[in-house]
C-alpha cells in the first residue's frame, strides 16, 4: 500500500524518516533503509567532512539510498550557529530543506524555543524550507507557522530515550489545533508500537534514528517500524471506535436460548 505524504509541495513515498548516524556499518545502514522503505534520510552536516575522502564516501552512500535528503543542524546551541550550519548544508547537499535544531538544555536536549524561532525567521527569509524540532508548545507552533514554517516536528520524548509519547495531551492538542499542518513526531520513540500510537493520533510521519541504529538487528527494527506506521495510519483513517467505561456485548443476545 502506497501512502505518500507531502512536505512543502514535494510528495514523499513513505511516512517514515530515518537518521543516518550510529549504525554499526554502512552496509547495515543501507539494509535498514531498504527494508524500511523510508522516504527521507536525515543527515548531520557535522558528519559530512567537506571534500575529504571520508566525507565523499559517506555522501556516495547516502546518494545510493535513492531517498530525499534532509540535512539537520544537530548539535547547534545558538541561532547563529544553526543558521551558519544550514547555509553550509544547502551548499553541500544542494537542497533548501533543513531540519532545524537549536538545543537549549544539554541534559534533556530540549530545543531552545527563542533561538529556534529566531533561526526559523532568518532561514525562511533566505528561502529555506524549515522543519523545526520543537516541544509540543501551541504558542511556539503558532509563531513558527507565522514565521513561514509549513511543517512542525514536535518531540515524542527527549532524543535517544525511547520513552515514546511522553505528553499525549499536548500532542493531541497540537494535532487538533493545526489539522491541516503536516506534523512529524521527531525523537524519543523506541518501539514500533510507539510509532503506531503516533500515527493513530493523526500525526503525518515519524523520524527515528537511535531506536533503529542501536537495535540488535537494525534492519529488522526498521522494517518493524515501517509496518507499525502502516498499521497506525490505517487505524486512524478507519475512524476507530471511542473508548468507553462500560462493557458492551459484541455478540447479539437476540435469539439466545434461556434456561427456565
Amino acid at each position: 500500500m502506497s501512502d505518500p505524504v507531502t512536505f512543502y509541495g514535494t510528495e514523499v513515498s513513505s511516512r517514515l524518516m530515518l537518521g543516518t548516524s550510529q549504525y554499526p556499518s554502512p552496509a547495515v545502514l543501507a539494509e535498514a533503509f531498504r527494508r524500511s522503505g523510508a522516504g527521507i534520510a536525515t543527515v548531520s552536516v557535522r558528519r559530512e567532512a567537506g571534500g575529504s575522502r571520508a566525507g565523499a564516501d559517506f555522501w556516495r552512500l547516502i546518494s545510493d539510498l535513492g531517498v530525499k535528503v534532509l540535512p539537520n543542524t544537530a548539535g547547534c546551541h545558538s541561532a547563529r550557529e544553526a543558521i551558519t550550519t544550514a547555509q553550509m548544508a544547502r551548499e553541500l547537499f544542494d537542497t533548501d530543506w533543513i531540519k532545524l535544531e537549536v538545543i537549549g538544555n544539554a541534559d534533556t536536549l530540549q530545543p531552545d524555543p527563542f533561538a529556534l524561532l529566531d533561526a526559523a525567521k532568518s532561514l525562511t527569509a533566505e528561502g529555506f524550507k524549515v522543519f523545526p524540532y520543537m516541544t509540543e508548545d501551541l504558542i511556539l507552533a503558532e509563531k513558527l507557522l507565522a514565521a513561514g514554517c509549513e511543517v512542525l516536528m514536535p518531540w515524542g520524548a527527549p532524543i535517544g530515550t525511547g520513552l515514546g509519547l511522553n505528553n499525549r495531551y499536548g500532542l493531541r492538542s497540537l494535532r487538533a489545533h493545526f489539522p491541516e499542518v503536516p506534523l512529524v513526531i521527531d525523537a524519543g520513540l523506541g518501539l514500533p508500537s510507539q510509532a503506531a500510537d503516533a500515527m493513530e493520533l493523526g500525526f503525518d510521519a515519524v523520524l527515528l534514528n537511535t531506536a533503529v541504529a542501536k537495535a540488535g538487528d537494525p534492519a529488522a527494527m526498521a522494517e518493524g517500524f515501517a509496518l507499525a506506521l502502516k498499521a497506525g495510519r490505517l487505524g486512524y483513517l478507519a475512524d476507530p471506535m471511542e473508548p468507553r467505561d462500560m462493557a458492551a456485548p459484541s455478540t447479539p443476545v437476540l435469539g439466545k436460548a434461556f434456561l427456565s
